[in-house]
């Protein structure tokens, strides 16, 4: 099973908008079955990057796991989602 975090400065609010519209993407992808969701603030999971399949967030992250982590903020705006769900997708399919 991969793991995906959701994280954004609090753990709270846009994290949980981002969660709603995850698992619904996941759910049309036929990949529910095969991702386990956490959510969580950026200052939790700063050391933790490494434990997840896939990051995504919605806040400035450190330059020293950017690569590591899919901006979520295409999902608040509307603009540039579909690269951003490709850019999911192919970080959850591979090995």
């Amino acid at each position: 099973m991969k793991k995906l975090l959701i994280m954004c400065g609090t753990g709270v609010a846009t994290s949980t908008v981002l969660m709603g519209k995850i698992k619904d993407w996941l759910k049309e992808n036929k990949l529910e079955s095969e991702v386990s969701l956490h959510q969580s603030k950026i200052s939790d999971e700063l050391n933790r990057i490494d434990d997840y399949d896939a990051v995504i967030s919605t806040t400035l992250v450190p330059d020293s796991i950017k690569e590591k982590v899919i901006d979520g903020v295409p999902l608040l705006t509307g603009v540039g989602t579909e690269e951003m769900y490709t850019r999911l997708k192919d970080q959850l399919t591979s090995e």
